[in-house]
């Protein structure tokens, strides 16, 4: 099996913090591999290191087998693209921003004219060529920027969060990218996730990592398999809950999760479940709300965290919930410890593992 990217004793600190400790990592040609797990475990940086944009403070890259020199990276960086979470595109059309790295690369324009079109076909972009870029909605924007980065047809694509914060429409669109371009054009991909239902259907193997370490790695199946100790404590951070499940008569399925809570999902499972809510995918409100959402519980805010420009709220409705919202919204909606309210998703926003 050949060993497109690897990592040796790999350490990265910024002063005195240290982001990722001692990672040994392996990257094999043509695989998904998924690096799950909550937001500051050091996934980014580990992406940062393998586009080679960040030197590790001590330990080896190597790059098809060759020790990577940090000192001069401009030939190694050609081989290595990096789609960052929040996306940055120029002020011009779609096809130049897609075209731009071709154009560097002084690619012949026939061949730039040719590989943009397959680009934007394959990211469902098709007519968007003279569009101003910085006005598509943010998922547009994003398939645009993993358009910029296929055209490259770099041996390793490095992708943060690909689907964060993403509508579920262009959301599936981006995954069903990534899987064509890995299975058909065989494109070596690592990426960032936290999202667990992304990282049990996508990747060839998961490297599970919390506070700069790598506590466990291995396929989908294996990793999701055991429910280590490693995977339900990152799991409990975001609201994951272990129940009983049920098929209703309405073809969904009931998950038990205890103290009268019952959560509803999408498709049908029956027996012992673990379920995960995203306290982002959770609308929280002071009144009931009319919804089509599956799931709709009253409780009471039992802890208040500031984050600065968001709040993260933790609800008790007979399970403890937590939900994150704007400042803006804390503050408009008068919320306070004890307040009563509504917590609200969806049934396809509850991930079963």
């Amino acid at each position: 099996m050949t060993v497109v990217a690897e990592l040796r004793d790999v350490t990265k600190a910024y002063g005195k913090k240290t982001v990722i400790d001692t990672i040994n990592l392996q990257i094999h040609e043509g695989e998904i591999l998924a690096l799950l797990g909550p937001n500051g475990s050091g996934k980014t940086t580990i992406l940062k290191i393998l586009a080679f944009i960040e030197n590790p403070t001590s330990g080896e890259v190597k790059f098809h087998g060759e020790t990577v020199n940090f000192k001069n990276t401009e030939k190694v960086r050609l081989q290595s693209t990096l789609v960052f979470q929040k996306t940055t595109l120029f002020g011009t059309s779609v096809f130049n921003n897609i075209a731009y790295g071709l154009k560097i690369r002084k690619v012949p324009k026939e061949t730039r004219d040719r590989e943009v079109k397959k680009a934007l076909e394959l990211v469902k972009l098709q007519g968007f060529e003279k569009r101003p870029a910085r006005k598509l909605s943010g998922g547009e924007q994003q398939r645009v920027a993993l358009a910029r980065a296929l055209v490259l047809k770099t041996k390793l694509l490095l992708l943060d969060e690909p689907t964060a914060n993403l509508d579920p429409k262009n959301a599936l669109i981006i995954e069903e990218v990534i899987a064509a371009v890995n299975s058909e054009l065989k494109t070596t991909i690592v990426m960032a996730t936290h999202n667990m239902f992304q990282a049990e259907t996508l990747p060839t193997r998961i490297a599970l990592m919390n506070d700069g370490r790598i506590s466990e790695i291995g396929s989908p199946t294996e990793v999701f398999g055991r429910l280590s100790k490693s995977l339900a404590s990152f799991a409990a951070v975001d609201n994951t809950f272990r129940g009983n499940a049920r098929v209703t008569s309405e073809g969904t399925t009931s998950v038990d999760v205890g103290n009268g809570v019952q959560i509803e999902v999408t498709g049908q499972r029956e027996g012992g479940v673990s379920v995960f809510v995203n306290p982002q995918d959770i609308i929280l409100s002071k009144n009931a709300l009319e919804s089509s959402a599956r799931n709709v519980f009253s409780g009471k805010i039992v802890e208040i965290v500031d984050l600065g420009s968001l709040v993260k709220l933790k609800v008790d409705v007979g399970r403890l919930f937590v939900a994150q919202i704007t400042k803006r919204s804390f503050v408009e909606m008068g919320l306070n410890l004890n307040a009563e309210v509504f917590i609200v998703f969806k049934a396809s926003s509850v991930q079963v593992v």
